[in-house]
């Protein structure tokens, strides 16, 4: 670190005894366009810093995908992606758990994008999975499979971003554990093993498209050789990417290639690294699509499309007793991921489970940005109800509440369903999901108070 810091160490030496910030980014996409609690970061038109770390665990709008909270630093993507990617494109987040990068992609590409998530860590991937599906936006596949059987997908992704498994050196005051593994070792290994991840899903990026390559680590072993790597050794051109003079965004430490690095003591967030390349043209064959036997039951189908903001916009269909929608403009492209036997977690919105003639649906549609708003009754929760609900307690409904299935919401966000039988309800929330501690802190509240899009039902501020 002396070597690569030169004459400002002792200043990084000294940021890094310093708390780190604490950073949201908000979801537009549910009607969110600011905190007034927090100052804006630079680089992120939706990212804030909070003056303190709150118990998110017990803010009900965290779990109805209200915002997420993320390291600002890895913000920064914001500007790779809007400088670059204009028109709708197929984007894969190849190492996407837990969600942060993805949520944030979600809301950047282009309207008729679709983001692919993967994660190759099983246990991972399903938490990857529930965050998306808080976050709400429906041109989402998360996957469960290797870079090994995605790069089998020959030239499918106008875009990949590989936020690749790395030593972690940015991360060394957020999590001082990650301290006591670093090794010189273990700086090689993810080195080799980042390009091998490269290498392996290279052939799925089209010819012309772009690989966003980043780290959360300081050293120049796999980040600015892992760049030379893939500039030199697959034939791509790396990009600029424009950055504010005032946001303390350090250059690439080896000259050749450009890159973007955020140390503490220059900017305002942890330690990272994002570099932007272009795959060149040249002759590359096209990922195939072969029909996958799907099965289909029309009546639940019309049904379940109801429920949707736009029908229209989706193919709702049946499989394996889930009711499904997908948008039309990707469902070619499901269809050929299907087909592929990858394991898909989930994809569109997962609207209802068939039970005999009863359809019984999923938390994933209440969470949906795509939701009716007329279709089901929504019973409003007071703070400590809405914790309940999320330890998935029981809850008494208020009197009047229509019986049947009831989306239960907080400040207006919806949380999931309940099915109310008058006398009581069955809390319908994910056995999983559910909040696990027991132990409330003192200030149990988080204080944010959001700013609305023109339009939005002042209900939803809190």
């Amino acid at each position: 670190m002396r070597r690569l810091a030169g004459d400002e160490f002792a200043l990084l030496e000294v940021a890094l005894q310093a708390e780190a910030p604490v950073s949201i980014r908000v979801n537009g996409g549910k009607g969110v366009c600011g905190t007034e609690s927090g100052e804006p970061v630079a680089w992120c038109d939706t990212g804030y810093y909070l003056p303190e770390r709150l118990p998110f665990t017990f803010d009900p709008l965290f779990h109805a995908g209200a915002y997420y909270v993320q390291e600002a630093s890895s913000m920064f993507l914001e500007q790779a992606v809007r400088r670059y990617v204009t028109a709708p494109a197929v984007c894969l987040d190849l190492c996407a758990a837990p969600g942060g990068k993805a949520a944030h992609l979600a809301g950047l590409l282009p309207e008729g994008s679709l983001l692919v998530c993967n994660e190759t860590v099983r246990s991972r991937s399903h938490i990857l999975a529930e965050n998306m599906t808080k976050w709400g936006n429906p041109n989402v596949i998360v996957t469960n499979n290797s870079p090994e059987e995605i790069g089998e997908l020959t030239g499918l992704f106008d875009v990949v971003l590989a936020d690749v498994p790395c030593s972690g050196e940015g991360m060394f005051r957020k999590d001082p554990d990650s301290i006591a593994q670093w090794s010189i070792a273990n700086v090689n290994l993810c080195a080799a093993r980042q390009r091998r991840i490269i290498r392996d899903v290279w052939d799925a990026l089209k010819p012309g498209g772009l690989l966003v390559y980043s780290t959360c680590t300081y050293n120049t072993e796999e980040n600015e050789d892992n760049v030379r790597y893939v500039a030199e050794e697959l034939g791509a051109e790396a990009l600029p990417i424009p950055a504010g003079e005032a946001w303390g965004i350090t250059p690439a430490l080896k000259q050749g290639y450009p890159a973007c690095r955020f140390f503490p003591h220059r900017s305002r967030g942890e330690g990272f690294f994002l570099a932007l390349l272009r795959k060149r043209e040249g002759t590359v064959g096209r990922a195939r699509f072969k029909g996958n036997g799907k099965r289909e039951k029309e009546k639940e189908n019309k049904e379940a499309a109801a429920w949707l903001s736009r029908p229209a916009d989706f193919l709702v269909e049946t499989r394996n007793e889930t009711v499904h929608a997908i948008p039309c403009a990707y469902t070619e492209t499901y269809r050929l991921l299907s087909a592929a036997n990858l394991h898909i977690l989930s994809a569109g919105i997962r609207l209802c489970e068939v039970k005999g003639k009863d359809l019984i649906p999923c938390p994933a549609l209440a969470l949906s940005t795509s939701l009716n708003p007329a279709a089901f009754p929504v019973a409003e929760l007071t703070w400590e109800e809405a914790v309940r609900y999320l330890k998935r307690e029981t809850l008494l409904l208020p009197s009047g509440t229509e019986k049947g299935y009831v989306i239960v919401a907080f400040n207006g966000f919806p949380l999931g369903f309940v099915k109310n039988l008058g006398s009581r309800s069955n809390n319908l929330y994910p056995p999983e999901w559910r909040i696990r501690t027991s132990h409330i802190p003192a200030e149990r509240r988080v204080r944010l108070k959001w700013q609305q899009r023109g339009g939005e039902p002042d209900r939803r501020k809190s």
